[in-house]
């Protein structure tokens, strides 16, 4: 039987803004954003280290990614002044977790960061559903809004086949 192909749920700009500002803790803002800016999954960016971070080139390299595949992704300019300012406030291990669990030198839980954006979600008063892999659909989407090239999108995503990503043309204008 065939697969049922659902169309991703994605956030529009003015929803994910209203999702980060809702957020106090400069530690789930700084995840939530980079996991929106950088088009990161879950799992990507609880596992990140702070070396992986080349705020010269303005990259972020994402290492065993699924499929474990490695990546490189880029950096925006206003989260490297936020990662700066969250580096000030918590101080990570420079060989460690960039952003750490409760107990030291362990990385940050992926169910706790995907309660961090259902929380954000009721705050801000967004009722669309969509978890935190809706800000990676997003960021995809909105590349697409721009014009931005569907190959250049794809090695973004880190995807192997680019029917997976042409997906993201039935959810751009």
């Amino acid at each position: 039987p065939k697969k049922t192909t659902a169309i991703p749920k994605v956030f529009n700009q003015d929803e994910i803004a209203a999702i980060i500002n809702s957020l106090k803790n400069k530690k789930h803002k700084v995840m939530l954003m980079l996991a929106y800016s950088a088009g990161l999954r879950v799992s990507e960016v609880v596992s990140l280290k702070t070396y992986e971070i080349d705020s010269n080139r303005m990259t972020i390299l994402i290492r065993q990614g699924k499929g474990k595949k490695d990546r490189m992704v880029s950096l925006s300019p206003l989260l490297l002044v936020m990662l700066r300012e969250y580096a000030i406030e918590y101080k990570p291990d420079k060989k460690g977790y960039l952003f750490e669990g409760n107990i030291k030198g362990t990385a940050y839980s992926t169910r706790s960061l995907q309660e961090v954006i259902q929380s954000a979600k009721a705050k801000a008063g967004v009722t669309k559903p969509g978890s935190i892999h809706a800000l990676r659909h997003s960021f995809a989407t909105h590349l697409i809004d721009k014009g931005t090239d569907v190959t250049m999108i794809q090695k973004l995503l880190g995807h192997n086949d680019l029917k997976t990503t042409l997906l993201y043309l039935h959810t751009s204008n």
